[in-house]
């Protein structure tokens, strides 16, 4: 190949490569999507978990939606009241302020519930919950202890405790609801952050041998629904349950449990003791 032809290959691809980077210069100029500055501080006001306990794909899905006005700017649990204060300082709106609120596992078995047989496989609340009907627990309704809530929580807020039960620590729980869901059993809840008194147990079944299953079962006697002063515990499906609105935690109905079912903190320390 002579030097011309080569000189002329060469001209050719320069040529082209011009006429190409042109016309995506021009593309992307004319098609381009303008991007709302707004996203950018709301992504910049959010901690940046990427949790999605929002209800969107991470905190830029969480900042579109709010420009979109398909969630409110308090929508970000993990935030809290302090990155929906500056979202809606960015927005122009008012935040409404939402009550702090922390998860809690409704069960006190651990120890105090018996097995119905020894468990070997993979420690995972899932795995285990298929085998047996719902586990080794007696009470099928009780924690398992495998850890799935711990695997999930991004800021070290859940662990299992010397009795072999999930224990939420408030001080580090954001209420982003993702050991809710990765619990099998069900048995977490969002209660608010200020509670002290607690039914801790779900079960629902009725009968002699929920008692004679978990020592601490809630037995659905209604002696707390008898002693409460502010009518805000009820026996609803066999188990009974606080409203949270009316309770005054006054721990009458610690008390007055039988079973040891409810659980009173009167140091404000939140820790379940297995009695």
């Amino acid at each position: 190949m002579d030097i011309k032809n080569i000189i002329m290959a060469v001209v050719s691809l320069g040529g082209m490569g011009l006429i190409f980077g042109a016309v995506l210069a021009f593309a992307s100029q004319k098609f381009a999507v303008e991007i709302d500055p707004r996203a950018i501080e709301i992504r910049n006001a959010l901690p940046g978990a990427n949790c999605g306990a929002c209800g969107f794909p991470g905190c830029d899905g969480f900042a579109n939606a709010v420009l979109a006005g398909k969630t409110s700017v308090n929508g970000c649990p993990v935030g809290g009241p302090e990155s929906a204060s500056k979202i809606a300082e960015i927005m122009g709106v008012a935040a409404v302020a939402g009550e702090k609120k922390t998860a809690r596992v409704l069960c006190k078995g651990g120890d105090n519930c018996l097995s119905r047989f020894e468990y070997d496989g993979i420690e995972d609340c899932k795995a285990e919950n298929m085998i047996g009907g719902g586990g080794s627990k007696a009470c099928t309704y009780g924690c398992l202890g495998g850890g799935d809530c711990v695997q999930v929580c991004s800021f070290d807020a859940i662990h299992i405790n010397e009795y072999g039960v999930a224990e939420v620590n408030p001080e580090k729980c954001t209420a982003c609801g993702l050991c809710i869901t990765a619990c099998p059993k069900n048995i977490i809840e969002l209660v608010p952050y200020n509670q002290t008194v607690f039914v801790d147990c779900i079960n629902l079944e009725i009968g002699g041998h929920v008692k004679k299953n978990c020592s601490n079962a809630c037995i659905a006697c209604k002696i707390c629904v008898k002693n409460c002063p502010e009518d805000a515990i009820h026996v609803e499906n066999n188990v009974a349950r606080i409203d949270y609105e009316k309770c005054t935690n006054c721990g009458i109905c610690f008390e007055k449990c039988p079973t040891n079912a409810i659980t009173i903190d009167k140091e404000n320390n939140r820790i379940i003791v297995n009695e």
